[in-house]
């Protein structure tokens, strides 16, 4: 377990870089979101998709929220996890979210976004450092990073088009590595 300090960001701007580029990809080719978007009736004949659709997003708004999210939340957790924990729960949180998705949504929308990883990662925060203060755009005010998380999470239920699905697997599995490493951690000595 790593103490706070300067981290090396390859992990987290690769993530970042390959949304983006994906995104201009979707923008000048827009049937690309259907080859690379999670459609739960077509997953066994797109099996690529579970882990492809993580990095595929359907406008403006859902890009620039998802990587304002991830790097915020990702420099957060590279800083006290290290690179190799960091992709682990950014990727397997984006796979229970897909899961869940597939499980529980209509079979014939389609997933997109990151937000089953960020989520991920919020969980795994808000179980490390959950009285960490964020700033959320609304509230002028620093609120606890656990209280932060949950309010994102019940917007999810609010809004239709939205995957609560992907975003309740992510968080679940956010928080319980965000329990592995706490439990884990030694404690520091100055």
């Amino acid at each position: 377990m790593r103490t706070y300090g300067p981290v090396n960001l390859n992990a987290l701007w690769f993530l970042m870089g390959l949304n983006v580029s994906l995104f201009f990809v979707t923008l000048l080719r827009p049937e690309t979101i259907y080859f690379l978007g999670l459609t739960p009736a077509l997953l066994s004949e797109q099996p690529w998709t579970i882990i492809s659709n993580m990095f595929v997003h359907a406008g403006l708004s859902h890009i620039l929220f998802n990587m304002i999210s991830l790097y915020f939340l990702g420099s957060f957790l590279l800083r006290v996890v290290g690179e190799r924990s960091f992709l682990a729960v950014f990727f397997l949180g984006g796979l229970a979210g897909n899961i869940l998705f597939v499980r529980l949504a209509n079979p014939s929308w389609i997933g997109v976004g990151a937000s089953g990883g960020i989520f991920a990662l919020a969980g795994a925060l808000a179980i490390m450092v959950p009285r960490a203060p964020v700033f959320i755009f609304f509230i002028p005010i620093p609120v606890p990073l656990w209280a932060a998380v949950m309010i994102f999470f019940f917007i999810s239920f609010l809004i239709p088009t939205i995957a609560w699905q992907a975003h309740l697997g992510g968080l679940f599995l956010g928080l319980i590595a965000g329990l592995i490493f706490k439990k884990g951690r030694r404690p520091y000595y100055s």
